[in-house]
C-alpha cells in the first residue's frame, strides 16, 4: 500500500502537544490550581492518537520494528542514563529500578516511576501499542473494526478488573496499556476514515478551541492532584481525554493538506521534530529550574517557571536531536537494514 502524502501541520501539532505536557507538569509543581492546566496531560492522548493515525494510515511496511527502535531508543537510553546519573534524588535508586527505566519497563516494576523520569509511563504505554499494531494492520477492514471495538471495551473494563488487586503506591495497574486503548483508537479510527475517503473542508480552529472546556470539565470533576481515581472516575478521564484528542487531531488529520498556516510554519515544524526530545528531557530540566530561579516547589510563579522550563528544555532538545536522536537513529538503521543505502531519515512521522 502506498503511503499517503504527509500532512504538513501535524509536526506543528506535535509541538503543541509537547509543550502542553510541559505546561501540565509545571502547573502541578507550582501548585497553580488550574483545572484546565491540570488536564493538559490530555496532550498525551493527542500524542497517542497522532502516533496511531500516522502509523496506521499507510499500512504496515517492511522494517517496522527496526524503525521504531531507531526512532525511540537512542535518545531515550541517553536521556535515562544522564538523568539517573545527574539527579541527586536518584542516588539511591536500585539496580532493578534503573534497569526497568533503561528497558522501558517501569510500569511493570514496583516503585520504578522515579524523579525526572515519571513522564515515561506514557512512552511505556506507547511501546506496548507498537507491539500490537502489526497484528491489527494485518486484519481486513471488518476485522480491524471488530478488533478496535473489542480493544476499547476491554480497556474500559480494565480499571474494574484490577481494582481489587492493585496497590497504586507500589504498582499502578490502572495506568497499564489496556486502559488507554480508546486514546489510540481515536487515531486508528481517523486512519480508517481517511482510507474510506472521508474529508473535512471546514474551519479547523473551532475544534481545538472547544477542547479547552473538555479539559476544564475533566479537571473540575476530578479527582484533583495525585488522588487515585476510582474505576468510574478513571474511565471518565479516559473518555474525556479521547474526546479532547479527537477535537484536536481530527480536523487536521482529515482536513486539506494546507501550508502557510501557523502549525505548518518552519518554526512549528522544527519544534515538532524536536518534540520527542522535549518530552524526554522536560521533567529533569524542571527539577533544576526551581533552584536556579530561587522558586520553591509548589511555591507558585507558574508563568516564570513555565517560560524558563520551556526555553531550557527546547535548548536541551535541540542538542539531543542533533547529537543523539538523528545520528543514533541512523546508526540503528544502518545496523539493521539489509540495504543500508536505503535507510530513511530520522524525522519520518510518528
Amino acid at each position: 500500500m502506498n503511503r499517503p502524502p504527509l500532512l504538513p501541520e501535524l509536526d506543528g501539532l506535535r509541538a503543541v502537544a509537547a509543550y502542553g505536557i510541559v505546561a501540565t507538569h509545571v502547573a502541578f509543581q507550582t501548585a497553580t490550581g488550574s483545572a484546565v492546566l491540570e488536564r493538559f496531560d490530555y496532550f498525551v492522548a493527542v500524542f497517542f492518537a497522532l502516533s496511531a493515525f500516522l502509523l496506521a494510515r499507510g499500512g504496515m511496511r517492511p522494517g517496522y520494528a527496526a524503525r521504531r527502535v531507531a526512532r525511540l531508543a537512542p535518545a531515550y537510553v541517553v536521556c535515562v542514563a544522564v538523568v539517573l546519573l545527574a539527579l541527586p534524588p536518584l542516588a539511591g535508586v536500585s539496580w532493578a529500578q534503573a534497569a526497568a527505566n533503561l528497558l522501558l519497563l517501569q510500569l511493570y516494576v514496583p516503585h520504578s516511576l522515579i524523579d525526572g523520569l515519571t513522564q515515561m509511563w506514557s512512552l511505556c504505554v506507547e511501546a506496548a501499542f507498537y507491539v500490537v499494531l502489526p497484528a491489527y494492520l494485518r486484519l481486513g477492514g471488518r476485522g480491524r473494526r471488530v478488533a478496535l471495538a473489542a480493544a476499547v471495551a476491554a480497556g474500559l473494563a480494565w480499571p474494574w478488573a484490577v481494582a481489587g488487586i492493585e496497590d497504586s503506591a507500589v504498582l499502578n495497574l490502572q495506568i497499564w496499556p489496556p486502559s488507554y486503548a480508546l486514546w489510540f483508537a481515536v487515531g486508528l479510527a481517523l486512519a480508517e476514515l481517511e482510507r474510506a475517503g472521508v474529508a473535512y473542508r471546514g474551519p479547523r480552529w473551532p475544534f481545538p478551541l472547544s477542547a479547552l472546556p473538555v479539559a476544564w470539565f475533566a479537571g473540575v470533576i476530578g479527582p484533583r492532584g495525585l488522588t487515585h481515581p476510582s474505576p468510574a472516575e478513571f474511565n471518565a478521564r479516559v473518555l474525556l481525554g479521547a474526546l479532547f484528542a479527537a477535537l484536536v487531531v481530527a480536523p487536521y488529520a482529515l482536513g486539506p493538506r494546507e501550508r502557510g498556516t501557523v502549525l505548518s510554519s518552519a518554526t512549528m515544524r522544527t519544534l515538532g521534530r524536536w518534540s520527542y526530545s522535549v518530552f524526554l528531557w522536560h521533567m529533569a530540566v524542571l527539577y533544576f529550574v526551581f533552584p536556579v530561579l530561587g522558586v520553591p516547589v509548589f511555591g507558585g510563579h507558574f508563568l516564570l517557571v513555565y517560560a524558563a522550563t520551556a526555553l531550557a528544555t527546547t535548548a536541551v532538545a535541540y542538542v539531543s536531536y542533533e547529537l543523539v536522536e538523528v545520528p543514533g537513529a541512523r546508526l540503528v538503521r544502518q545496523a539493521t537494514a539489509k540495504h543500508p543505502a536505503a535507510t530513511r531519515k530520522v524525522d519520518e512521522p510518528a
